[in-house]
Formats: C-alpha cells, sequence, structure tokens
C-alpha cells in the first residue's frame, strides 16, 4: 500500500463508487465488459484493489449490464481481511453517469469524502487519487484531468481564467470548446453531503436525453463551493477500456510498468517487452528472466534464479541458485496450501517439465525433458532426467528414476501413494503400482511392474521371461 504523505493525508472517511453498469458493446462478446481480464485479473478487480489501497470505508459498485455475474466475480473482495464493506447496487436502465451515481447516493454517508471511478479505467495509481483526495480536502470539488493532443468523445473542462466553470460533453460542445485540449477524466472526489444535494438537481435537457454527472460542476459554481482540478501527464491512468484493441494497448502499457520497476530492481530481462506478470513476482538479487515468460497468482524468485525461454510459472517459491530451463510449465494451486510448488536451491528443472500442484523439489533435484511431477516431495539430489512421471510420490535423497518410469497412482476410485527411500536405483520403463514402498539403497530392474514392497538393498526385477523363436515369419499378404 502506497504510504500517503504528511501533506496529502487522507483529510476525512473515503469512500469509493465504482460505475460499472455498462454493456461494452464494442468489446464484441457475452462477458460483461469490466469482467474482461487485463494481467490475469478483471478490469473491475484492478479498480477495487485500488480502492482497497486507498483504504476506502466502502466501495459501491454500480451495476446493470450482466449485474448478476459481474456481482458474483466481485463479491469475494469484501470481508475482514479486505478493510472495506462492499455494496451493489443496480442500475437499470442506464440513463447517464449522473443518474448511475444516482442509485449509489442512499447508501453513502454524509461525513465521507466520495471517489468517483470508472470501472473499465483499471490503471489509476493509487498516489494519484490521495493527491486528489487531498485536493478535496472535504470541502472541494476536485477534477481529475488531462490535456490530450485528440479529445474527441470527451468532456472539456471550460475554465474562467484558472478558475473551473463547468464541464461540456463533446456532443453539447461549441466549435470554441472542441478546441479546449484538457479533459474530465470521469474520475472525482468530493464531500458526500455536496455530491447527494447536486445529485437531486440534475436533469437531462442535453443532446443525448442522459443525466450527466458533470453537470455538478455548474451546480458547485453556483453554490460558491471551489471546483479544483488535479491534472496529470501520463494517458494511461484515465485510459479506458472499450474494445479489444484498447485491452491489448493496456496490457501492454501495465506490463512495461512492471518491467521497469523490476529492471530497477536489479531483475535481468532478455526484453521488457516480452514479460507477462498476471500476479504478483518477487525477485531477489541477480534473477534472470528470458523472452516470453508468464508469471501467475505468487511467484518468489530467490537469488541468482534463471528462468529460460517461454516458461509458464503459476503460484511457486523457487529457491536460490535454481535453474529454470526453457517450455518449462509449473502450475501450483493456492498460495500457502499444500498445492503450492516449491523448488529447492540449485535444482535444474526443464526443458519442456511439468510441475503440477504439490510438488516439493528439495535442493540439487533434477527434473528433466518431459518429466511431470505431481503433489511429490523429492529430496536432496533426486533426480529423473527423461520421459517420467512421477504422483502421489515420497522420493527420498539420491534417488535416480529411469527414463520411461511411472507411479501407477490410481486405481479407479483411489489415489495411493509410493514411497522411494533413499538411494533408490529406479530402472528405465518401470511401473510401480501404489501402495508401494521401495527400500533404502535398492535397485528396480528395467522394464518391471512392482506391485509389492522392496526390501532394502535388494534387486527387484519383475518382468515377462524373455521368448526367441527362431526362424519366425511374419504375416503377409
Amino acid at each position: 500500500m502506497t504510504n500517503i504523505s504528511e501533506n496529502n493525508k487522507t483529510p476525512g472517511a473515503v469512500d469509493v463508487v465504482i460505475m460499472a453498469a455498462g454493456k461494452g458493446t464494442r468489446m464484441k462478446s457475452k462477458l460483461p465488459k469490466v469482467l474482461h481480464l487485463l494481467a490475469g485479473r478483471a478490469l473491475l478487480q484492478h479498480v477495487v484493489d485500488t480502492a482497497a489501497d486507498l483504504s476506502a470505508r466502502q466501495v459501491v459498485v454500480i451495476t446493470g449490464h450482466g449485474a448478476i455475474e459481474v456481482e458474483a466475480a466481485t463479491a469475494h473482495s469484501t470481508g475482514s481481511s479486505a478493510g472495506f464493506s462492499i455494496n451493489f447496487v443496480r442500475q437499470e436502465p442506464q440513463l447517464g453517469t449522473g443518474h448511475a451515481v444516482q442509485q449509489a447516493a442512499p447508501v453513502l454517508r454524509d461525513d465521507g469524502i466520495v471517489v468517483v471511478l470508472s470501472g473499465d479505467v483499471p490503471l489509476t495509481q493509487t498516489d494519484t487519487l490521495q493527491q486528489l483526495i487531498a485536493a478535496c480536502a472535504g470541502k472541494h470539488l476536485a477534477l481529475l484531468t488531462i490535456d490530450l493532443a485528440d479529445p474527441t468523445g470527451y468532456g472539456r473542462v471550460v475554465r474562467h481564467g484558472e478558475v473551473v466553470q463547468a464541464i461540456v460533453e463533446h456532443k453539447d460542445a461549441s466549435a470554441g470548446q472542441r478546441a479546449i485540449t484538457e479533459v474530465y477524466s470521469g474520475i472525482m472526489a468530493l464531500p458526500a453531503a455536496h455530491l447527494k444535494k447536486w445529485l437531486a438537481r440534475l436533469d437531462n435537457q442535453n443532446v443525448q436525453g442522459e443525466y450527466y454527472l458533470t453537470d455538478i460542476v455548474k451546480f458547485a459554481v453556483a453554490d460558491g463551493v471551489p471546483v479544483v482540478a488535479h491534472k496529470i501527464a501520463d494517458a494511461v491512468q484515465v485510459a479506458g477500456v472499450n474494445s479489444p484493441v484498447q485491452l491489448a494497448e493496456l496490457e501492454r502499457a501495465f506490463q512495461k510498468r512492471v518491467a521497469l520497476q523490476l529492471m530497477e530492481q536489479g531483475v535481468r530481462l532478455a526484453d521488457p517487452a516480452r514479460l507477462d506478470v498476471r500476479g504478483e513476482l518477487l525477485c531477489a538479487q541477480d534473477v534472470s528472466i528470458d523472452v516470453n515468460c508468464v508469471f501467475e497468482g505468487q511467484v518468489s524468485l530467490g537469488e541468482g534464479v534463471k528462468i529460460g525461454a517461454n516458461c509458464v510459472i503459476a503460484n511457486a517459491t523457487i529457491a536460490a541458485g535454481a535453474v529454470i530451463h526453457p517450455f518449462t510449465h509449473i502450475e501450483g494451486g493456492k498460495p500457502g496450501s499444500k498445492d503450492a510448488i516449491e523448488v529447492g536451491a540449485g535444482a535444474l528443472i526443464g526443458p519442456f517439465a511439468r510441475l503440477r500442484p504439490g510438488a516439493r523439489l528439495g535442493a540439487e533435484v533434477h527434473i528433466g525433458n518431459f518429466v511431470e511431477v505431481k503433489n511429490s516431495t523429492l529430496a536432496k539430489g533426486a533426480k529423473a532426467n527423461h520421459l517420467a512421471y512421477l504422483g502421489d510420490a515420497t522420493v527420498g535423497e539420491r534417488v535416480n528414476y529411469g527414463a520411461g518410469s511411472i507411479t501407477a497412482n490410481y486405481d479407479g476410485a483411489f489415489k495411493h501413494r509410493t514411497v522411494i527411500e533413499a538411494d533408490v536405483h529406479i530402472g528405465s520403463n518401470c511401473v510401480l503400482v501404489a501402495p508401494l514402498t521401495i527400500g533404502a539403497g535398492g535397485t528396480v530392474g528395467g522394464g518391471s511392474t512392482i506391485t509389492k514392497d522392496t526390501l532394502p538393498g535388494a534387486l527387484s526385477v519383475a518382468r515377462g521371461r524373455q521368448l526367441s523363436i527362431p526362424n519366425w515369419k511374419r504375416p503377409a499378404k
């Protein structure tokens, strides 16, 4: 959470109103616009998370199109861990931005500062909103504005000298007003008591026949309430999503921001333009990441970790000195659960390896090409270098697990565990039928199907006797 400086301390409780009722026709999708994903999270979730960073007292989400779906997807954001309450109000039908906020008015308390945000504007930074709230100071109407080279479609900020007098929507603007390049971003902060009073005075006497929230500016001027504009230069912070093209543009802008932050911390990125972080990526010193890597959920990379090209890594902790070779897929479960993935110090993984939920690998473990590990623990120095499967297994130190070998862990109804004790050698093309324990120091001959526990130090061979028929001829047509 961003800290607020002494000069920018929030002067009162903050209630956030998020407009999320629009259909998003230009997205050409059945999915409500605010639920489309950016960096692995819904657009609306980005905005709700920003509200949490503001230490909001409550969040009011205005829904309309796809309301049930939007509300269900967002409801998990509330609760004691979130630090705020969340309310949903419906705007049906959609009669403009002012009409939308009118639906929120009954659940807003008079003692707060209201920050109005849009559910399709996901990348506004917390410190920008803190500055806007400070400009409001609990008594002003504060608008977030920006100069645009092409302001088409935006409401123009009309000033008399330096004093803001009104916001005029593009369709209602005169030719002279359309020449104004300072536009209203759709984001404002103001006292709740003033907002409620002004909302009651809105009408729809305009070209679009809608109730404009921006009309409250002229009410503030008429009532002698100062209107202040906090102007920023970063257009990404106020950019909305109305089409797949705009969504893709914001995705790259977000990823560029993340890449720059990582490089400033010392991470070596082979190409900052070919990185995707769809969650939280924590990197220690001297981490290097090659091109086209995707990080999802919570991923932690220890000192000196090297990530090869084209890897997908989700919910994993990778310890110092580990190397993840190209085309490796690591798919851990929920962080902190038994399904999260751990890779030990100095481990070598891949290329073309797959670690599934519950894989926990000790120091210096080797998992090679086309090896899959699921819900299994491998102790220090264990190796499975090619074409193998380890599922529901506990593998001891220094085990060598042969190419083509598998643990048969599922009997059609239940999963069973295989225990391979320390210093065991499993030959190629073996089937270990769980539940089963291979005793310490034992050897399993290649091609064996083992169905019973083996003694420590024993050689175990279980395969059909070789039969050769001389002068045998194949069938012919």
